[in-house]
């Protein structure tokens, strides 16, 4: 299988995933979501909610979508996105908060380490080397 392939398949998943997690975010996983939303957030925790899952189903289908012109500023996107929301973890681990299955501070710690792996996806999958 050749790299541009597997670039593909990785930016297809990446794509597909954000908009499953953005479609949970407006359905059945809305409460669980609910509990990464910072305290300091200036919004409703449903509404940060909210126009987060609309982001992730506008950024997966993007990804999807994209053209070779535009991939790799979407890959960029998609980056900034999961560093955006990278607090939502922080403050979920340090305000004890279970979700997700994510029920002891040692989970909820080591969770920490999967958002700055999603942003080397983005940036990987959609880079043009």
């Amino acid at each position: 299988m050749k790299q541009s392939d597997k670039k593909t398949i990785a930016r297809l998943l990446l794509g597909a995933g954000l908009v499953f997690a953005g479609i949970s975010h407006l359905t059945f996983e809305r409460k669980e979501f609910k509990a990464q939303v910072p305290d300091w957030v200036p919004l409703q925790k449903d509404d940060t909610v909210v126009y987060s899952g609309i982001a992730e189903i506008a950024l997966g289908t993007a990804l999807v979508l994209t053209n070779n012109k535009h991939k790799q500023t979407v890959g960029k996107i998609a980056a900034a996105f999961f560093t955006a929301v990278f607090p939502g973890n922080i403050s979920q681990y340090t305000n004890h908060r279970s979700a997700f299955g994510l029920d002891t501070d040692a989970k909820r710690f080591a969770r920490l380490f999967f958002q700055p792996l999603l942003v080397y996806w983005a940036l990987k999958s959609t880079d043009n080397t």
